[in-house]
């Protein structure tokens, strides 16, 4: 019972059940129809041979042959030589027209169920054929049914048929680019939640260590609090963690705003001499007080295409980086210059520069050389400032060997 349920189950479909019973009524009908004709045409032809026969019959009545021979010869079945060769010479052969219908009145009784099983047998033909192709239609559906199952629990490793013409198979196509839609959703919340993951895992781990040193500050602090020497420096170092902090907390959300692509770019003609000296405006005491000189170098008048904030920020991130990274009475030199295509700003070093097997990595977040040691920073410059500089259409390169300082590029195309 299983088995003919699955076998009809197209025909749980109202227009496929429609179309079936129409199919099995036309099928019918057209039995009818050709019994009928079958029938028709075996009349016809008994009412001719009849005819046929009454008028030979009167013509041998009128040439004075007796009723009783003419009733025997009616009756009469053999054949005889004399007989074939009178027809014969009269062009009653086998092969003519009138002898095929002697022919069709004799197996006049069987002519109908010829005609019935050639009916039979084609609108069997048709059922079955009907009913297979609505089955394999019903299968396509249950398979494809089963695939959106699949992509509705997140699973794109199946996919519908295609490749072919029909209305079924743009359905398919429809629903295989809603699928990729979905998938493509599904990668980005899924590195949404890693990013975030990440991103917690990553202030819990810089914030650590400030956090601990101002516990352990505030703790002197508290026990030396009647020594005057040792409150102000405590305290001079309580503030600088508390700046790290800050400055940790505003470059992870900045880098988290860039990843996620919630910061819109304002972009416009900006003067690179005003950019280039709000960017090291902060920088200029600290390069003092460690004995490090900042030089500018380069046409005042010349103009860059980009957003004058961002850009800020990663050009003082790079100058920042340089700080870090040369000792005191190093020379960090800012220089800008533009060809025909594109504008420059670079930032050069004679610090420690960068070794081979660290160059692959400067620019990821939180990564920190292997010579880095106790240094300032905490890994978020570089690859902010790549970030900011790419997110405009612009390029960030760097050229360094170890020993020899360092220069980054930052390239804008120019405004055609």
């Amino acid at each position: 019972m299983s088995g003919r349920g699955e076998g009809v189950k197209f025909l749980r479909e109202k227009l496929a059940r429609r179309f079936f019973v129409f199919l099995v009524v036309l099928c019918a009908g057209e039995l009818c129809f050709l019994g009928a004709c079958g029938v028709i045409h075996i009349r016809k032809l008994q009412r001719a041979l009849v005819d046929q026969e009454l008028a030979a019959a009167s013509y041998l009545l009128e040439q004075q042959v007796p009723p009783a021979l003419v009733a025997s010869a009616w009756k009469n079945t053999r054949v005889t030589q004399e007989g074939a060769r009178l027809l014969q010479s009269m062009g009653h052969e086998r092969q003519s027209i009138s002898y095929g219908i002697l022919l069709m009145e004799q197996a006049g009784g069987g002519l109908l169920l010829p005609l019935l099983s050639g009916g039979i047998f084609f609108a069997t033909g048709l059922l079955l054929g009907a009913g297979r192709f609505l089955q394999r239609r019903e299968q396509a559906y249950e398979e494809a049914e089963g695939v959106v199952a699949q992509y509705a629990q997140g699973k794109f490793g199946e996919h519908l048929p295609g490749g072919k013409t029909g209305a079924l198979y743009q359905l398919f196509g429809s629903v295989e680019q809603l699928a990729l839609s979905l998938q493509a959703k599904n990668e980005a919340e899924h590195q949404t939640k890693e990013f975030l993951k990440d991103m917690i895992a990553n202030i819990s781990h810089q914030l650590k260590t400030p956090l601990a040193a101002l516990h352990m500050y505030m703790e002197i602090l508290t026990e030396e609090a009647n020594r005057e020497e040792t409150v102000r420096n405590f305290s001079r170092k309580s503030l600088g963690s508390l700046e790290r902090m800050q400055e940790l907390i505003q470059s992870l959300l900045k880098m988290a705003r860039l990843d996620t692509g919630t910061i819109v770019f304002e972009r416009r003609m900006c003067r690179v001499s005003e950019l280039v000296e709000e960017a090291v405006g902060e920088l200029v005491e600290r390069a003092r007080r460690e004995n490090k000189e900042i030089l500018k170098i380069g046409d005042a008048g010349e103009h860059v295409f980009c957003d004058f904030g961002w850009t800020k920020e990663a050009l003082g991130n790079l100058v920042k980086n340089a700080l870090d990274h040369t000792s005191p009475g190093g020379i960090i030199g800012i220089s800008w210059e533009r060809s025909p295509a594109i504008l420059r700003l670079c930032v050069e070093d004679n610090g420690d520069g960068i070794r081979p097997e660290d160059m692959h990595h400067i620019f990821k977040q939180f990564y920190r050389g292997r010579e880095s040691g106790s240094r300032p920073g905490v890994g978020l410059g570089l690859s902010l400032a790549k970030a900011i500089v790419e997110g405009q259409g612009g390029l960030l390169s760097v050229e360094s060997r170890p020993g020899e300082g360092s220069l980054f590029w930052i390239s804008f195309l120019t405004e055609l």
